[in-house]
């Protein structure tokens, strides 16, 4: 890679420079003349809460905010990308300036394998050779941290995990050596460890050519280990900027203070030996195994399939009213733990839900199974993508009353939706029309609120939690984790928390398992296994959460 001079924050011309900045969708203006510059080889993280304009700032620099009305200035190397042709701008973008986007499933061409993806970019922006581009594409790959990078090359999007697809995404923003990295959320989906991975490269590579980025992000810590300068938006307006060491001892703007105060706290009961002894099992697994059958390479795979385990005799127990979190990086299992554990794929082993069994194959809805089914329900990651666009909040909350109490009238039926609605913080005082409104009329952790009322109708016993607050804001985080443990409390619930957030972990779980390659690595009270981890792995994920 040819080596790009840096210049000196304090005496260099900078590298990207904007000046009064507005856009303006319609009638409403979300971005309010906003000032900032970058310099080569800098870093500048934009942070705020979702609304608060960060990336439609980051957008609206490549004049890819849809319809937004542009004015000020944004001097790129001497030329103002506001005021360039979208001919001449096609050249910036990709090239001079490329972008990774928060949500990789959405960003990356579903036909197409991700290796020809990136290939594609090398082919025009560098004119590779088709078998030169293939090879750097897989080099990328590699660099990135994606295992398998040859085979994974010739993966589909769909078939990689949430933090491969997004590692790929960054392999495809860093192909034609941009002078300017726009990164929104880069590493929302990946793992602490990975998160880790993906800073070092990025460092690497700004050593290597002098590239500046602009990091969109809510993620704290995150600023804190990787970035130079902060700014810090809200709603629209840029309430404060300066050193990150500056910014985050000293922070002069009340908004500030609330984003870098919202940790996870923890406020849950803790049980004595005896009572935890005495309470019945909300959930225990013996050696539970899940496998797929997979294509074997060669001749052999005309014949016979082959068998790929992605748990491997797992062991647990979660008492009742109890959290057990399940820690690990992507492909780790512990989502196809927490799948076999709602019925949905196959096992080998021994699994009692509520002192019940899945009646095997679990997948069959059977009487039984579905009497199970009420007992154990499920939280997703996004809510946005789990709540379906075309069924009001009434019917998405009820749904699953209809299915398990179907004896309930209309009248009843209706009168618990609302106390559920209620009991999630969510009234018909705060939005009229509650029952009748649908998923995007409302915020992140709103959203967030009715995806768990919905699974707390039916009252379950436990709730699998699914990387319950990975999607949301710092701030929005907290309100719902302090939510989830003022229902546990209430309702004498048990979670099963599966995260990559280690913080989460310490708020929310009383005891934590660490998985790796589906096994289970360590196991233990939370404050054995991430106070005093013995397992290397469980010490590198304890010591990435904490730089």
């Amino acid at each position: 890679m040819p080596h790009i001079p840096v210049d000196s924050p304090q005496t260099g011309l900078p590298l990207l420079d904007v000046q009064e900045l507005r856009a303006r969708f319609g009638d409403k203006e979300v971005v309010h003349g906003v000032n900032f510059h970058i310099h080569p080889g800098e870093k500048l993280a934009l942070v705020g809460e979702s609304g608060s304009g960060k990336t439609v700032t980051a957008l609206s620099l490549l004049r890819l905010a849809g319809d937004a009305e542009l004015s000020g200035h944004a001097m790129f190397r001497g030329r103002d990308l506001l005021a360039l042709s979208e001919r001449e701008l096609r050249g910036v973008r990709g090239g001079d300036i490329a972008m990774i986007f928060q949500e990789p499933m959405t960003a990356l061409n579903p036909l197409m394998p991700v290796g020809e993806q990136i290939a594609e970019v090398l082919q025009l922006k560098q004119a590779l050779t088709r078998q030169q581009a293939r090879d750097h594409a897989i080099e990328l790959l590699a660099a990135t941290g994606i295992p398998e990078p040859a085979r994974r090359a010739g993966a589909f999007p769909h078939q990689l995990s949430g933090g491969q697809r997004q590692r790929a995404m960054i392999a495809m923003a860093l192909a034609s050596q941009p002078q300017l990295l726009l990164a929104d959320e880069p590493t929302t989906a990946l793992d602490v460890s990975l998160r880790g991975q993906i800073l070092d490269l990025l460092d690497d590579l700004q050593r290597q050519t002098g590239m500046a980025v602009l990091l969109i992000t809510h993620d704290l810590m995150l600023v804190r280990r990787f970035a130079d300068r902060v700014a810090v938006m809200e709603h629209g307006v840029l309430v404060e900027q300066g050193a990150v060491a500056q910014v985050f001892e000293a922070p002069q703007h009340s908004y500030t203070r609330k984003l870098i105060g919202s940790i996870p706290v923890r406020d849950v009961i803790e049980h004595a030996a005896d009572e935890i002894a005495q309470a019945p099992m909300a959930a225990l697994a013996s050696d539970l195994t899940v496998g797929y059958a997979v294509s074997l390479p060669g001749f052999t795979g005309w014949f016979r399939k082959g068998r790929f385990d992605a748990v491997r005799l797992v062991n647990f127990e979660l008492p009742g009213g109890q959290t057990l979190g399940v820690v690990g990086e992507s492909g780790s299992g512990k989502s196809t733990l927490a799948q076999a554990m709602l019925g949905l794929l196959p096992y080998e082993g021994e699994m009692a839900l509520a002192g019940e069994r899945w009646q095997k194959p679990p997948t069959h809805n059977t009487p039984h199974n579905k009497a199970l089914r009420r007992k154990v329900q499920v939280v997703f990651q996004d809510p946005f993508s789990s709540l379906s666009p075309r069924l009001t909040i009434e019917d998405i909350v009820g749904e699953g009353l209809e299915v398990h109490a179907p004896q309930m009238t209309p009248d009843s039926r209706r009168e618990q939706v609302l106390r559920i609605l209620a009991d999630v913080g969510l009234s018909e005082a705060q939005f009229p029309g509650l029952l009748s409104r649908y998923p995007h009329e409302f915020s992140g952790g709103q959203r967030q609120r009715i995806a768990i009322a919905r699974a707390l109708v039916v009252d379950p016993d436990l709730l699998v939690l699914d990387e319950p607050t990975s999607a949301l804001d710092v701030t929005i985080q907290q309100q719902v984790l302090g939510l989830l443990q003022r229902l546990q409390k209430a309702r004498n619930l048990s979670y099963l928390l599966i995260t990559h957030d280690v913080a989460v972990v310490r708020a929310m779980a009383h005891r934590v398992i660490v998985m790796k390659e589906g096994e289970v690595l360590e196991s233990g009270s939370v404050v054995q296994v991430l106070d005093a981890p013995r397992h290397p792995y469980t010490q590198k994920l304890v010591a990435a959460a904490l730089v």
